[in-house]
């Protein structure tokens, strides 16, 4: 006799919505065509700020990374990088995790995903994947057309430090890397609340919105300085350590602190939105 656990000869529940699948029709969207877009024109339009402004120098006899743009690529790309990753950086992490579930529900093909039949973990799991991959993306994205921009118009040279002193374009460029890596991972609360917020509704534009809000409010309360100790548990107030790779000899603890503040935010997000998904009513 037959029962209600039994499945049809060769299903896999791992096979389903495989994430080459996903990622292809993630790629197609005109969401993330633009998204790509505008990440790409960002050093071509602080190129032309800097060609009409003339070359950035110090104020109040202090050099910032700001003032050293135009010293070499890898500069130009260090500063496209310090100039979008409390904002610009945000948008496509929100919009990536975040209009992955709901856009289905919106469009109303969750129920039919589901009854193909996808399990709801496995494809809460592709969606999350896809979108956290396309979020790295678009970070590696800027700093790769940032440096190509940068080598054009200022060569390729030692990265010239505001507190004095050159990196080698070759540790330059590592720790580069680090700053990217670093920048993805103190994003992943963002990328968490998205998620979350996506499992949680249908309409697309309050995931991402919502996730972006959130984002912007913490970076409010790690500006109230009578806080105090209160905001190291704040993942904004630990955004810009990253800033410490920048220097001769690095400093890892804030990154440290940071990352397993980001973390662990970012996993009880994350079971929330697969603990809530697995038990909903999915009605679109």
């Amino acid at each position: 006799m037959s029962t209600l656990t039994e499945v049809a000869s060769g299903y896999r529940a791992g096979r389903t919505l495989p994430l080459r699948v996903e990622l292809a029709r993630q790629l197609k969207r005109r969401r993330t065509l633009v998204m790509g877009g505008i990440l790409a024109a960002l050093p071509f339009v602080l190129l032309i700020a800097f060609a009409i402004g003339g070359e950035p120098g110090g104020r109040n006899n202090q050099v910032t990374l700001m003032d050293t743009a135009t010293a070499s690529a890898g500069n130009f790309a260090a500063v496209n990088l310090f100039v979008s990753a409390g904002f610009l950086l945000v948008i496509p992490v929100a919009l990536f995790c975040g209009d992955t579930v709901a856009s289905e529900a919106g469009w109303s093909s969750l129920r039919y995903l589901l009854a193909a039949p996808v399990p709801r973990a496995r494809l809460l799991w592709s969606k999350l994947v896809v979108g956290l991959a396309l979020s790295l993306a678009a970070m590696i994205l800027l700093p790769v057309v940032a440096l190509a921009v940068g080598t054009a118009a200022y060569g390729w040279g030692p990265l010239e430090l505001p507190t004095g002193g050159t990196l080698d374009a070759v540790t330059a460029s590592q720790r580069l890397l680090v700053v990217v890596g670093y920048i993805f991972v103190s994003q992943l609360v963002t990328a968490g609340l998205a998620f979350w917020l996506s499992t949680k509704t249908d309409a697309a534009l309050g995931a991402v919105g919502g996730a972006v809000g959130l984002t912007i409010i913490g970076n409010v309360l790690d500006a109230v300085t009578a806080l105090g100790d209160w905001r190291d548990f704040l993942p904004a107030h630990w955004q810009f350590a990253w800033a410490d790779a920048v220097q001769p000899d690095p400093e890892w603890s804030g990154m440290l602190q940071g990352t397993a503040v980001s973390v662990t935010y970012a996993l009880v997000l994350f079971a929330l939105a697969f603990r809530g998904f697995a038990r909903k009513d999915i009605v679109s």
